[in-house]
């Protein structure tokens, strides 16, 4: 049987959230310790444990028909001919520059003539081009924080995500550059027998996305406020209403985005509404 072959990020937060998206999504994924392949018992498709830098060249060769990766690490490569299919709403980071907390900072231009470390020299060169500023740039891998520290650089260009390692070793955020996130990404070398199975694996895909959007609301309702209650839930279609065993109550069932919530909650007691419950959503199916 012909199938799909996936690579994810060997070991890392990516590598975690790309199989938790697969497990959510059906996919049955049976593989050992330091495995570098995996089977897949239920869905026919194989998955790759490569390092994430060598994923895009894998994806242009087609030795692997997709990848979960970052998007930030395609950019870097300028691999136009991969196409991005999904944004999967995970690892979100972004490239930014950063200096030492006692740099006084005031435009891009201060960083004119400057040493700055990144792991990421093709994006930040992009961008002191677009921004008409030459600097000197250092590319070296991991820990690339230290180095204005121990006097390699004036500043760094790094991926961040929640901050807390530059504020460890003493630098501040002045520019982002870019923004990323994890997506899946289809080699060009893709056989049409394969798309075929990509297109489940993507259907199934958007379905725990679009679940992870939206919250399962309940709650009872007096009659004679039920068309009020129902004209400001934002449902996707049309609320259930079933009676409940006191005369004079109704349950209201209805789908509603979670960042909405909360924007409506104020209304739905205004208006009587009680017992409110609301629950997260597996899958969705459109």
């Amino acid at each position: 049987m012909e199938r799909l072959k996936i690579a994810i990020q060997k070991s890392g937060r990516l590598n975690e959230d790309s199989l938790k998206i697969l497990k959510e999504s059906g996919i049955s994924v049976s593989n050992g310790l330091d495995q570098l392949r995996a089977t897949v018992s239920n869905f026919p498709m194989e998955i790759l444990y490569l390092r994430n830098s060598d994923i895009p060249q894998y994806l242009i060769d087609g030795v692997v028909d997709i990848a979960i990766i970052g998007e930030n690490l395609l950019v870097e490569k300028d691999q136009g001919s991969i196409k991005v299919l999904e944004k999967l709403s995970f690892s979100k980071c972004r490239v930014s520059l950063a200096v030492p907390k006692t740099f006084e900072y005031n435009n891009i231009k201060d960083l004119a003539g400057k040493k700055i470390a990144t792991s990421y020299p093709n994006t930040l060169n992009k961008y002191l081009k677009s921004e008409g500023i030459d600097a000197e740039l250092h590319q070296i891998s991991g820990s690339v924080e230290i180095a204005p520290n121990i006097g390699l650089a004036d500043a760094i260009c790094d991926i961040v995500s929640s901050g807390s390692t530059l504020f460890k070793n003493n630098l501040k955020e002045v520019e982002v550059i870019g923004r990323s996130e994890a997506v899946l990404a289809v080699s060009p070398e893709i056989s049409e027998s394969k798309k075929e199975i990509l297109d489940k694996l993507r259907f199934r895909l958007q379905s725990v996305l679009k679940a992870r959007n939206f919250r399962y609301i309940l709650m009872n309702v007096p009659d004679g406020q039920i068309q009020k209650v129902i004209s400001i839930l934002p449902g996707m279609r049309s609320p259930t209403v079933l009676p409940l065993a006191e005369k004079g109550w109704s349950s209201i069932h209805t789908v509603i985005e979670k960042n909405k919530f909360w924007e409506v909650i104020d209304e739905l007691q205004d208006l009587g509404a009680e017992g409110i419950l609301v629950a997260p959503i597996e899958k969705m199916v459109i």
